[in-house]
């Protein structure tokens, strides 16, 4: 059995360990509430700005419509989007997983990339060979999340669509934590380009639609604008899911350090209980001893 200032050691350093947990529970769980509110309110409008998307690609044609262009499959761009900082939980390794295994199997005979959102991923991807080298593609894009705005991810997503444009991918993939509550996050795999077109235009059905003030301007003002919205969503998304997880992981982290604790401390009550009994045990054979 360890001896009593082991166990008072241990049971200090898990007692500091507590409120380093509690405090970053509390940390997140205060930007939590901000990066919620911010992804509540722009779903609705990038849901239906997607719908409005994928049924204004159904009517185009191939040369209207350079976003919704299918071609082979020979380049794709994969777009994992990670946090910047550990501690929570499973939420980075699940994307990275995810996108490991998209370049691996289901894209296995195309050249893939990877546009990594995030310090996680970058660490990890920039080891292997899919990560980007000498290309136009925006870097260091971790920064986003400094100042997580429309303003900043624009660029971000022009730059993308420009080099679908430019037919350097042929297909482009985002990777991410889609926020649902502060304790679950799903994973999806949603593609960025080219623009999917609604189901029901693959039966056989379409629409007629009356443009204002001109398909050529709704072309070329919506459609870019929708993707770049949809990037956005994919962000907020993620960045909300983070903190939740990371809130989750903490509070996890809090009760079992409570737990141990309270084993440690009955661990040392026991030791203390047989420290005393032997220092009692030895009084009473000296003093039979000494009456020997």
């Amino acid at each position: 059995m360890a001896n009593l200032k082991e166990i008072r050691n241990r049971i200090t350093s898990v007692s500091s360990t507590q409120q380093i947990t509690k405090a970053m529970k509390m940390v997140s769980a205060a930007k939590l509430r901000r990066a919620q509110d911010a992804i509540v309110q722009m779903r609705p409008y990038a849901n239906k700005l997607k719908d409005l998307l994928e049924n204004l690609s159904s009517t185009l044609e191939s040369s209207e419509g350079i976003y919704s262009e299918t071609r082979e499959v020979k380049n794709v761009l994969l777009i994992p989007i990670t946090s910047n900082r550990g501690l929570c939980g499973a939420f980075n390794n699940n994307v990275i997983k995810k996108a490991s295994y998209l370049a691996n199997h289901e894209y296995a005979n195309a050249k893939v990339s990877m546009l990594c959102i995030g310090k996680k991923s970058d660490e990890f991807f920039k080891r292997t060979e899919y990560h980007i080298i000498g290309s136009d593609l925006p870097r260091h894009l971790n920064e986003l999340f400094d100042n997580l705005t429309f303003d900043q991810v624009a660029p971000v997503a022009q730059l993308v669509m420009n080099a679908f444009a430019n037919k350097q991918f042929d297909k482009v993939i985002i990777i991410y934590n889609q926020f649902k509550n502060a304790a679950v996050q799903i994973l999806q795999e949603e593609q960025f380009l080219p623009v999917q077109k609604p189901e029901s235009s693959s039966s056989g059905s379409k629409v007629d639609y009356l443009f204002e003030p001109s398909k050529e301007y709704i072309v070329t003002e919506l459609i870019p604008k929708s993707l770049k919205i949809q990037l956005y969503k994919a962000l907020l998304d993620s960045h909300a899911s983070e903190h939740g997880a990371r809130m989750t992981a903490m509070h996890k982290a809090t009760d079992n350090a409570g737990a141990l604790i309270k084993e440690l401390k009955l661990t040392y009550n026991k030791a203390r209980q047989a420290s005393i009994t032997n220092e009692i045990l030895e009084i009473v054979g000296g003093a039979e001893a000494l009456k020997g």
